[in-house]
């Protein structure tokens, strides 16, 4: 199997659990034009390709070394989170069918792609170690085609999932609107919390 396929399966393997990422990319569809989802798609996927480039080349070990960083980031990044939850929450049942009335400026659109991102402390320990640990083992000439398969099939991911569901929301009424984005609010809460509950086992540990 070719370095290149090996990266697009780790790639889909990687970004297909729900998580906040696809929380982003699945509200951003459900909320606003495709036109408009897909230029959010992008941010997400300049801020997904950064993370990768950076974790596949050894962030994960630094951050696992160094237990006072590893303690900031997860209550940084748990606090991130729980604000972006909230948010999600706040404005629930502000939801406009038309889609026109629901855009993010570009800045914020951008930022809380990048927010979703690199504040997910799990990502930044977990994830990275195992993109890093992958790129120990593979030969120099395999390295580039890798992580270039893991970021097509990311791109991809988020392509066919904006797609998709952008296409269906017509089916949903206001209320399945507002449903979405409770229960994206609260998945979203829950994450911050974890992470803090970890932050807090390590202090106390």
């Amino acid at each position: 199997m070719s370095a290149l396929l090996s990266g697009m399966l780790l790639g889909f393997a990687f970004i297909a659990p729900i998580g906040m990422q696809n929380l982003y990319v699945f509200n951003n569809a459900v909320n606003n034009t495709l036109q408009r989802a897909m230029l959010y798609v992008l941010f997400v996927w300049l801020a997904d390709s950064s993370f990768s480039i950076v974790a596949y080349f050894g962030m994960g070990a630094i951050i696992n070394s160094n237990d006072l960083l590893k303690l900031i980031v997860m209550i940084l990044g748990g606090a991130l989170v729980i604000y972006i939850g909230w948010t999600i929450l706040r404005s629930a049942n502000q939801v406009s069918l038309d889609a026109s009335g629901n855009k993010l400026s570009m800045g914020k659109a951008f930022a809380t792609a990048f927010i979703v991102t690199w504040a997910n402390p799990q990502a930044l320990v977990d994830g990275s170690l195992m993109l890093g640990a992958t790129r120990a083992k593979l030969p120099d000439a395999d390295v580039w085609p890798f992580i270039i398969g893991v970021l097509i099939a990311t791109a991809l991911w988020f392509t066919i999932v904006t797609v998709a569901v952008n296409r269906l929301k017509n089916r949903l009424s206001k209320r399945a609107f507002v449903i979405v984005n409770v229960v994206s609010g609260l998945i979203m809460l829950g994450y911050g919390l974890y992470f803090l509950y970890g932050a807090v086992q390590m202090i106390m540990g």
